[in-house]
This record gives C-alpha cells, sequence and structure tokens, in this order.
C-alpha cells in the first residue's frame, strides 16, 4: 500500500459512517436530538454516556474522556494497528489497496486549507495542524518508539489526547501541505500560521520541528467558559538525544502564546483529589499507570492562575505535588502549596528519589504502577513551611527498594457518623464497623468502593487480615468498576494501612487516655481563688448549695463536700446515702457532685461484679466513683470494698497470646485511692461496706417536705429563673476552685491530743474516718494556709497543718454524722421510735395511765406517723427484735398489739462521744498544745473504777439515756496532780459551755456525761445495773455532797493515782 497523505486520509474517515460502523457491531444506539448515545466500549458502566454525533462523523465518552474519529473507534473497538485500521477503513468505504497503489493519481485531489476555511482567530487552522502532526505521530517508527522509550505506551494515549509529530520537515516542510510560497494563497496561509505561532516569522520554518507535540485543548465543561474547545497551547518535546541538539536550542517549546487552559482538566471533575505535576510527560507517566486524576503545569513556575481557578471550580479538596525532586522543585512545591493553603486546598509533596522527576522514577523502577503508587502513599503533607532538602544532605535512595526509608500516615477522613474515607482518584473507599476492632488480629469491615466518574461501585463485608477475602473482594470490583486488577489491588493495600493507623490511633488513645487539664481565664481563676480564701468557706459551701436548689441538709451537704474533696487524699472518704424512696437522696448526691470538675468524677447507674477490675490502672485514681443506687452494685461489691480498703485492685485472668495463640494468664491492676458516693433504700445494707463508708441520712420530716414544696413554688418565679441561671455560674466557680486545690500532705499537729470512743472494734475504722474529715478540711482551706517545706532523705516535702478551727468544724459534723454512724439502730428506724414515743405520751396522757400500761396497733402508727405500711412492717419488726418493743397477741384471732418499753431521754440528739472540744466560742478556755498532752474529758468513762477494787457498772447500751448513780446532781470532780495524765482513748471531752483549764500542773476533770454506776466511797456499790431502755435514779449519795479523798489504790483506774478527787457542787454539765 502506498504512502497516504493527510488529505487522503480525511477524506477516507468522511467517507466511513461512525453510526454505521456502530450499528454493524450490534451496539445499542439511542437518539437524541441530532446525535445517537450508546454505553461506552471502553469501561464499564450501566448508563450510556458514549455520544455519536453523525454531523461530525466522531464520538465521545462523557464517563471516560475517550474522544475520535472513526478511525479511532475501528482501532481501540477491533484491536488493530494503524496499517490494519488503514485498511478496514478503506473495505468499508468501498476502495481496495491495491486500487489506491495501482492508480494513486486517480484520488481526488488533496484538500488543502485557505484563509477562507479559517476562523478569525485562527481555531480551524490549529485543529487542521494538529490533525497533521497526529497523522505524523502515527506514521512514525521514530517518533512512536521515542513514546515507548519514555514509558508512555498506554494504546490510548495518542488518540485519547491527540499527539502528534511534527515530523523533521514540520508544516512548512512537508510536500503538498501548504500551497506554494510563491502563490499568493501560499504566501497568505504562511502568514496565518506565523501569527499562530506554529511558523517563525523570520525563516517560515515549523517551529516544532523534531518535536512530539501535545496540544492542551479547553475542555467542554472547563471552568472558563471561553476556553471549552478551543486549542490553548501546543507543548514541543524534542526527540533526539541530548547531544545531537544544538546548542541553544531548547528542548521544551511552546506557541508564543499566553500559558492559558488546564491540560486534562477533565479529571478535576472526576476526583477531589488531583496530582499536579511539572510538565506534560510526567502527568501522561502517572496517567500511563492508571492514575489518570492528574494535571500539569508549564514547568516549575508555570502554575498559573487558571489552574487555580479550575480546581477551586471543580472542587478539589487536596493536591498531590509532583514536581522533579531538586532545588528548583522544591522552590515550586512550595510556591504552589502557599497558593493552595490560602484558597483552603490541602497540599501534599509527592517525594522522589533525589534529583528525579516522575518519568525518570518510573522508568527506573521497573514497575511504574508499584513505584507511582508507593510515592502517592509516602506523600508529606505541608504546612506553613517545607523543609528544603539537599543532595547533600540526603542519601539518594535504592531503585530496588524506593522510597521506603520513610511511610507517611495515609490520608483519610472521618465523617461525623463514624465512617472512614479514602480517596484514590475517581474512586472513593468507604468503611463501616472499623471502631469495634479491638484486638490487633481482627479487622473485620464494611467496604465499598464507588467510581465517582461513573456510578459503579461494590460493597461487601470481610476481614482485611485474611487474604482469601481479601484477594475475592478485589476480583469482583475489578469486574464492577471495570478497572485494573492492579489498581484496585493497590488501593486496596493502602486501605488496609489506614485502617491498621486508625486502629493504633484508638489504641494509644484508650491505653493513654488521660484527659486534658481544663484551661482557666486569668478572671475565673481570679474568682476560684476568692472563693477558696473566704473566711467563711464552709458557710459560703451551704449557702452556694441552697442557692441550686437544695433545701436544708446543711451537714449532709457540707459532709459529701468535704468526702468529695477528700479524694485528693491518699486514703479519701466513702459516703452511703440512706432514705426512703423519693426522700431527694439522688438530689443530695448530684447537687455535690454538681460542684465537682467533670473530668475527676465517674458515674455510674450499675456495675457488673468484674468491670472494676477492666476500667484501666489509672482510671480512678483520685477520682470520684459515683453509682446511683447500692443495688446497682451489689454484684462488685466485693471488688469496691477492697478498693476503699487496699487503695489498688488485681485480678488474674487467662487470655490468648497474640503470636503463639495459647492461653496465658494476664494480671489486670486497677490504682486507687478512689473516692466512692453511692445511694440506697435498703435498711439492711452490708455491714462490710457500711462500716467502710459515712452514713447520710436524708431530712424526711413534714417541715422538709414542705420547705421542698416551697422551693418547687419558688422555682416557677422569676426569682426562681434568676436562680437557675446563677446555678450555672456557681457550678463553674466550684468546679474551678476544686481545680485549683493541690494534693498537698496534710500535718495535724493536735493529733496526739485528740481522744475518740474505744469501746467497739469498728471504731477502729470510724477513727480513721475522722481524721480524714479533718484533713479534708485542712486540704479544702489549703489557700489560707502557709504551705510548709520539710527536707527527708533529700527530698522536699510539701504540707499544710491542722488548725484548731478544722477539728471544731470536724467535732461537730462528726456528732451529726458518726454519732448516727456508731448507733447500731438504723436512723429510720430510730425516727420511728421517737415518734412511737410521742405517740405513746399523748395516749397515756388522753387514757389517764402511765405510757407501759398503753397498747397499740400498727394501724395506730400509721395513723400517727402517715409511714406506708411496707415501712412500718419493716421498722416494727426490727424494733421488736432489739426488744423496744413489747407484742402482745398476734396469734391466730386475736389482735397483735404493742407495748413501749422504752423511755429514753434526748435519743433525737446525736452525739458522738469521746471528741476533744475545742469550741472557744462557748466559753470554753481549754487549749491545744502540740508540745504536751492535755486533755478534758467531757463525757466519762463507762464502767470506770474511781475507789478501791470493785466495779462500778460493767456495761451501758449505746443510745440510751442513763441517769447519774452514785453522785449527786451538778457535782463536778476535781483532781489535783503535778503530772499531766497522760491520754485515755475512753476519755471524753465537754461539748460546750464548760470552763476548764488545761495545765501541767492541775487538770480538772468535768463530766458532761455521767458515770453508770460508778463506786465512790468505800466499797460500798452505788447501783448495780442500768437495765436496757431504763433510767436508773441516783443513789448512794446525798444531794450536795463533796467528796473528798485521797487514797492510792492498785485497783484504781489509770491516770487516777495519787490523784486528789474532790467533788463541788453547780458544775455545768
Amino acid at each position: 500500500m502506498g504512502k497516504m497523505t493527510p488529505a487522503e486520509l480525511e477524506q477516507l474517515k468522511r467517507d466511513v459512517s461512525l453510526l454505521n460502523v456502530a450499528h454493524s457491531q450490534r451496539r445499542e444506539l439511542k437518539r437524541q436530538g441530532k446525535d445517537y448515545v450508546t454505553l461506552c466500549p471502553f469501561h464499564r458502566e450501566k448508563t450510556p454516556s458514549c455520544v455519536i454525533s453523525p454531523a461530525k462523523n466522531l464520538y465521545h465518552c462523557f464517563g471516560c474522556g475517550a474522544a475520535g474519529s472513526v478511525l479511532d473507534w475501528l482501532q481501540q473497538t477491533e484491536r488493530l494497528t494503524f496499517p490494519q485500521t488503514l485498511v478496514r477503513l478503506r473495505e468499508l468505504a468501498g476502495t481496495s489497496s491495491v486500487a489506491a497503489t495501482a492508480a494513486p493519481s486517480s484520488s481526488p485531489p488533496a484538500v488543502r486549507p485557505t484563509l477562507a476555511d479559517l476562523d478569525d482567530d485562527g481555531q480551524a487552522l490549529l485543529n487542521q495542524v494538529i490533525d497533521f502532526y497526529h497523522q505524523q505521530l502515527l506514521e512514525s517508527p521514530e517518533a512512536q518508539e521515542w513514546l515507548i522509550s519514555r514509558g508512555l505506551t498506554h494504546p490510548e494515549l495518542v488518540s485519547h489526547f491527540r499527539l502528534g509529530f511534527a515530523g523533521h520537515h514540520g508544516v512548512g516542510g512537508s510536500a503538498g501541505v501548504l500551497p506554494s510560497k510563491s502563490s499568493k494563497e501560499g504566501r497568505r496561509l504562511r502568514e496565518r500560521l506565523a501569527e499562530v505561532g506554529v511558523l517563525r516569522e523570520t525563516t517560515r520554518q515549523d517551529h516544532f520541528r523534531g518535536c512530539v507535540v501535545m496540544p492542551v485543548i479547553g475542555w467542554a465543561e472547563s471552568a472558563n467558559v471561553a476556553n471549552r474547545g478551543r486549542v490553548l497551547q501546543l507543548y514541543g518535546r524534542r526527540i533526539k538525544p541530548d547531544y545531537k541538539i544544538i546548542k541553544g536550542n531548547p528542548k521544551h517549546l511552546y506557541l508564543s502564546s499566553p500559558l492559558v487552559g488546564v491540560w486534562n482538566e477533565a479529571a478535576l471533575k472526576a476526583s477531589s483529589e488531583v496530582i499536579l505535576c511539572e510538565a506534560l510527560i510526567d502527568a501522561m507517566t502517572f496517567w500511563c499507570a492508571g492514575f489518570r486524576n492528574v494535571i500539569a503545569a508549564y514547568g516549575v513556575n508555570g502554575f498559573t492562575a487558571e489552574h487555580l481557578a479550575a480546581l477551586q471550580y471543580h472542587g478539589v479538596k487536596r493536591v498531590l505535588i509532583a514536581f522533579d525532586r531538586d532545588e528548583a522543585g522544591d522552590r515550586g512545591a512550595e510556591a504552589v502549596a502557599e497558593q493552595l493553603q490560602a484558597a483552603g486546598i490541602e497540599a501534599w509533596r509527592v517525594r522522589f528519589p533525589q534529583g528525579l522527576d516522575a518519568n525518570e522514577y518510573a522508568l527506573k523502577s521497573g514497575n511504574p504502577e508499584r513505584a507511582l503508587g508507593l510515592s502517592l502513599e509516602q506523600a508529606q503533607r505541608l504546612g506553613a513551611a517545607l523543609e528544603h532538602d539537599t543532595a547533600s544532605a540526603e542519601t539518594p535512595s535504592s531503585l530496588a527498594a524506593p522510597a521506603v526509608s520513610h511511610t507517611e500516615a495515609v490520608a483519610g477522613e472521618v465523617t461525623a457518623s463514624g465512617e472512614l474515607l479514602m480517596h484514590c482518584g475517581p474512586r472513593v473507599w468507604r468503611v463501616r464497623g472499623w471502631q469495634k476492632n479491638s484486638v490487633p488480629d481482627v479487622m473485620k469491615v464494611n467496604v465499598q468502593v464507588r467510581d465517582e466518574s461513573t456510578g459503579a461501585f461494590h460493597v461487601d463485608q470481610l476481614d482485611m487480615y485474611h487474604a482469601k477475602q481479601r484477594q475475592s473482594y478485589i476480583n469482583v470490583a475489578t469486574v464492577e468498576l471495570g478497572c485494573e486488577t492492579s489498581v484496585i489491588k493497590r488501593e486496596c493495600g493502602r486501605l488496609l494501612l489506614l485502617l491498621e493507623q486508625k486502629q493504633d490511633e484508638a489504641r494509644q488513645a484508650v491505653e493513654q487516655a488521660t484527659p486534658a487539664a481544663v484551661a482557666l481565664s486569668a478572671e475565673d481563676e481570679a474568682a476560684a481563688l476568692a472563693l477558696l480564701k473566704d473566711g467563711a468557706l464552709a458557710t459560703r459551701i451551704v449557702d452556694d448549695l441552697a442557692t441550686c436548689g437544695v433545701v436544708g441538709e446543711s451537714s449532709n451537704l457540707l459532709t459529701g463536700y468535704l468526702a468529695a474533696t477528700s479524694r485528693k487524699l491518699d486514703k479519701p472518704l466513702a459516703v452511703l446515702i440512706q432514705s426512703s424512696s423519693a426522700a431527694g437522696k439522688s438530689s443530695l448526691m448530684d447537687a455535690v457532685l454538681g460542684l465537682m470538675p467533670e473530668e475527676e468524677r465517674i458515674q455510674y447507674s450499675a456495675m457488673t461484679g468484674q468491670s472494676l477490675y477492666y476500667l484501666g490502672e489509672t482510671s480512678l485514681q483520685h477520682k470520684i466513683l459515683a453509682i446511683a443506687e447500692e443495688e446497682g452494685v451489689r454484684q462488685a461489691a466485693y471488688a469496691l470494698k477492697l478498693l476503699q480498703s487496699d487503695g489498688e485492685l488485681k485480678i488474674a485472668s487467662t487470655g490468648k497470646n497474640e503470636q503463639s495463640g495459647e492461653l496465658v494468664t494476664r494480671e489486670y491492676k486497677v490504682q486507687g485511692p478512689v473516692m466512692l458516693m453511692l445511694t440506697t433504700t435498703a435498711i439492711d445494707v452490708d455491714e462490710e461496706l457500711l462500716n467502710r463508708c459515712l452514713v447520710l441520712t436524708v431530712n424526711e420530716s413534714r417541715e422538709q417536705t414542705q420547705a421542698i414544696h416551697a422551693m418547687q413554688r419558688h422555682g416557677q418565679t422569676l426569682e426562681g429563673l434568676l436562680a437557675a441561671n446563677e446555678k450555672g455560674y456557681l457550678t463553674r466557680l466550684h468546679q474551678n476552685a476544686q481545680r485549683l486545690l493541690r494534693p498537698l500532705r496534710v500535718v495535724n499537729p493536735y493529733a496526739h491530743q485528740l481522744t475518740f470512743l474505744s469501746d467497739k472494734t469498728r471504731t477502729r475504722r470510724d477513727h480513721m474516718k475522722y481524721l480524714t474529715l479533718i484533713q479534708s478540711i485542712a486540704l479544702l482551706h489549703q489557700y489560707q494556709r502557709e504551705v510548709k517545706r520539710v527536707q527527708h532523705r533529700g527530698e522536699w516535702l510539701e504540707y499544710i497543718e491542722v488548725e484548731r478551727s478544722d477539728i471544731e468544724l470536724a467535732n461537730r459534723l462528726a456528732h451529726e454524722v458518726l454519732g448516727r454512724t456508731l448507733d447500731e439502730m438504723p436512723p429510720q428506724t430510730r425516727k420511728l421510735l421517737l415518734l412511737i414515743q410521742d405517740m405513746v405520751k399523748g395516749m397515756a396522757a388522753r387514757q389517764g395511765c402511765q405510757s407501759a400500761e398503753v397498747r397499740f396497733t400498727r394501724r395506730d402508727i400509721r395513723g400517727y406517723t402517715h409511714w406506708s405500711d411496707n415501712q412500718l412492717k419493716v421498722h416494727c419488726l426490727r424494733l421488736s427484735e432489739m426488744e423496744y418493743l413489747l407484742l402482745h397477741g398476734g396469734s391466730r384471732g386475736h389482735l397483735l398489739q404493742y407495748e413501749l418499753l422504752w423511755d429514753g431521754q434526748n435519743g433525737d440528739e446525736n452525739h458522738l462521744c469521746g471528741l476533744l472540744d475545742v469550741d472557744e466560742h462557748a466559753g470554753s478556755k481549754c487549749k491545744l498544745d502540740s508540745e504536751e498532752s492535755k486533755l478534758v474529758p467531757s463525757c466519762s468513762q463507762v464502767g470506770a473504777r474511781l475507789e478501791g477494787d470493785k466495779a462500778a457498772l460493767t456495761e451501758a447500751e449505746p443510745g440510751l439515756a442513763a441517769d447519774v448513780v452514785g453522785v449527786e446532781p451538778n457535782a463536778v470532780i476535781k483532781v489535783k496532780n503535778k503530772r499531766a495524765a497522760s491520754p485515755s482513748p475512753t476519755m471524753n471531752v465537754v461539748n460546750g459551755g464548760s470552763e476548764c483549764k488545761l495545765d501541767s500542773e492541775e487538770s480538772k476533770l468535768v463530766p458532761s456525761c455521767p458515770q453508770v454506776g460508778a463506786k465512790l466511797e468505800g466499797e460500798k456499790v452505788a447501783s448495780t445495773e442500768a437495765g436496757q431502755g431504763l433510767a436508773a435514779d441516783e443513789v448512794g449519795v446525798e444531794p450536795n455532797a463533796v467528796i473528798k479523798g485521797n487514797k492510792k489504790s492498785p485497783a484504781t483506774a489509770p491516770g487516777q493515782q495519787g490523784r486528789e478527787q474532790e467533788v463541788l457542787n453547780g458544775a455545768e454539765r
């Protein structure tokens, strides 16, 4: 077959109808106006997007961007070479290659372009030049070999981008292309080509001689409407080796017109992530390797305003800058990154080995797809400044293992719904359920890959660590999306790296979860410090809680606040709030917890038996653990008791070894200390848990209920609205104040002088509660104390000291709280006993009889107290078991009646015997001295011996009031001794109003609780016994008697030897 001229080729393409060719290939065509649409044969799709235009005899696919003439269609659909395609065209046109060879002169004359055929701006002429270059490339083995040498071997590359080759003579020197330059038409046409820049002004030679030419044509949906469909620029690259290029001749050529337009702008619409290359050759290298989301700048400084406008117009989110890895490329990438970041677009730097560009790197790697994909995965995000690397500071990477020395995090984003998204060109990978994989060797997820340009997608659930499942997913996705297997496999591997990265981040966040310290503003810090420095801080706390909506309960609120503050101590307190249903125990706990910092409290509704052991080693340390109901933590009661007593939990559990898979024993540890706060409606609470806690009981009186109702009504008024707004301010104020508290050590200089009740073994724990309560008060007032320092074994220790006011407040709260706690009778049962006592007194007065003669039923109690029958059943049973009520009748057919056996006095007063009184406001002149132990008991010993060898009385039951036996009323015992008595653990101190002086030479003991059954004279027994619930009269001493004695006896109580005793009248109790 003879050589075909460009004019003959154009005529042949016009003679063969592309529409008929598509019909002959049995393609389904649908008419759409003047054009026809069909499914694109070059990619998989379900909706037709390939348009065939019969008028122009051209096709264009809006899905993949494929476009061309009938020649391109046949060459691609039937996979023919260019000569084979020409033969096929001649067959379809009705001519043979033989006829064309035998009679070349009979072929129609070449159609030469004339000025009449040109547009005013030369676009038609430029398109004819591009077609000429394109045909030259198809017929030039030299040009095709050069493309192969640069790795540009994709079969669609030449036709898709209309690549061409100017040849060694170009347009001006090729025979038959232009009219003779001596003709008028030839001269005018050459002038026109010189105007558009194809021919040079002086020599009239082709500007792109010896170059492969790559046109930049405006896309049909370009951001710049004026550029759509126009030839904007031509880029020429000489194919001769460098040594054959004449010195001074550039290797890269452009038209003389401005550098405008965006090459492959269609990629910007198909993907939100775009690769930006320095030159067209590099961009085509990425395109041939399967990365179609690529555009090119016009050199290292050729990123134009049109590029940026197109990126913004199409909504691109991130740009991977793949400039050459040299000093100029780094500077150019930095400049582009600044422009992108200013426009709100992420900039990432693709780093090739030092001194290489994308094309050279792909060629030397031997596997362009893998090498370029790896370089994109290792792209580094550029910040405000880009680090410049020099060749001397970096060793070039080995080509055998390209760019694997540093692995950068894979780019991905997490949506608000928890889905993980990864963008790879036109494809978007979506992952669901990745947060559930807490075990390192499991990665079960739901994965969807979607091609945004075609709408095709594939979704399945698989374990990414299972090779067979992963390969099956890749195979199906390849078919569904119409992509190459290597592309999907590479992106699937990248997704696996992203999932591992997110899994590691989540695991580290759980293991190293430390709440960030709340930063306080200067104004908030000043307000919090003013609160902590308030001289009436305790009163301020109670008032603020009242403002927050809690009526009454001042002692309970203050005790709960101090207990919560004790979380910063080594041995914090625990609180159990006990009341009947709807009495307000949860409101009390919530009010206290609301003033504590959120990051230092943990609240649960219930806990399982093993849950405490797996909370994390330090997740509870120096924090508040609050549980809504004690019933919800009964399964974990054992762990709670150990945590409160020992300060830590340890458990051994079996688990799998991650490497071998064998079962191994693992140890889990939870470090304390932790402050515990519980509520309960139960009357019978676990004794082991109860004696570890401060028990707070809610006021359930009618007056308290009326006050709560009044507060609730007040909340509906304007003042209540303002109070609710004030609650938010007070909450923040106290939370900030708590954040400012430091975990300082507390030293009690009066510790050796303090006393406590010691008649029961459980007081060993209650004594520590009392001491810790004092420490909590001092810790809360740390900004009102001097912080002292002491050096011990090379370490400086900071501490504050307890003051007398701290002990005074602790004593007042201890009487209220510990006084109830040490009572064997539950508070609600004690309250019912007092109500029954009042009821019986009233009934006795109405019936004119003694209280012991009154009989009453549970119905009578219910009518008087308005308590529920269920409550009365429980409490009356307890009172009868403790022999406070006597049962009468109750057998079949007889009415069950009760008799009150108790006639106690002052039973409604909470008092804890054995506490050292330091109340100065009541006139006491007691003095606490940290150097000497000077004690004044306010409640005398029970069963103490004063004279002789015989005991006065064995025991007095707790909770019962006993009258003075053996001593006249208003008697004072004065003991004279030169040496101060050592403190006795059972000695009690005056509770207000007494005038006593602690002196090393003279001690005056003033009993505020009289001794029961004490012997005072000789060996006569003053009284035999004080029965349970019975009052004993005064026996053995005349009224207003004064007893003086100076006897020494080996049987006298400790601390009483050698003392002179004197009883004086008129001592205050």
